[in-house]
């Protein structure tokens, strides 16, 4: 069995994975799904954040482990687990990115949309610009297009603010660290927050071990829970019987 991590995206919380946890856990794996700090009902206040800070609460959270992880970053997490993996490379099993940001050392959120192809997110920032939320008028749509009116609500009552800092910080990263880590990447082909043809543009940027495709908005935790977790098992599976030269051919 797995112990999994995972990591929400902007603007979310820990309960974005809320309909994942039962069905991982369900099948024996370990799982893990926190608010990084000031995000979900995390008190910590925005102001005080940093990718840093974000990245460091997770390694805390993964050296605590018995075992390897398996690290799952969804949209902006993808960022985060990515510099993780730089930090401890030799705690992690894998990474599977989500619908999420996938660069090379240098990269930010901003540089992947830029070169790969833009979101069509409406942002409304607050009045020193230092964190934006995502228009409620244009949420479903943007977001949550292929889920259903209920999980929709849901969303809306619980998305957040999110501290622009994470959009414009680039992550640190080497061939000997991160470099060493598979990863694997899950596409969303119905997503329009980060469109298919840039998740495709930052995989063939930075090779993956696997692609595997889901037919969905760009939150699949909410709009097919069960076709997500199937993958996540499966995806769990395979990795665990890898050798690990297999894992790094």
């Amino acid at each position: 069995m797995a112990t999994f991590i995972l990591i929400h995206g902007a603007w979310q919380g820990g309960w974005c994975w809320e309909r994942i946890v039962p069905l991982l856990e369900a099948q024996g794996h370990r799982v893990l799904a926190p608010d990084l700090p000031g995000m979900g009902e995390d008190p910590t206040p925005l102001a005080e954040i940093t990718l840093d800070r974000w990245v460091q609460f997770v390694c805390g959270l993964v050296s605590k482990q018995k075992e390897k992880v398996i690290l799952v970053g969804h949209s902006r997490g993808g960022l985060i687990i990515s510099q993780v993996a730089e930090y401890l490379p030799d705690h992690i099993h894998s990474l599977i990115y989500l619908a999420a940001i996938l660069v090379p050392n240098g990269g930010t959120l901003i540089s992947a949309i830029q070169q790969h192809g833009g979101a069509p997110l409406e942002l409304t920032f607050s009045a020193d610009g230092n964190t934006s939320t995502v228009t409620p008028a244009t949420v479903g749509d943007a977001l949550y297009n292929t889920t259903s009116e209920v999980w929709l609500a849901r969303a809306l009552s619980l998305l957040g603010a999110e501290p622009m800092i994470s959009f414009q910080t680039p992550v640190m990263l080497s061939d000997n660290n991160f470099g060493r880590v598979p990863r694997i990447y899950i596409e969303c082909l119905q997503d329009k927050a980060i469109p298919i043809a840039t998740q495709r543009g930052m995989v063939s940027e930075m090779q993956c071990l696997r692609v595997v495709s889901l037919e969905t908005d760009h939150s699949p935790f909410y709009s097919a829970p069960e076709e997500l977790a199937t993958q996540l098992i499966d995806l769990a599976g395979l990795l665990l019987r890898l050798t690990p030269d297999q894992l790094n051919a």
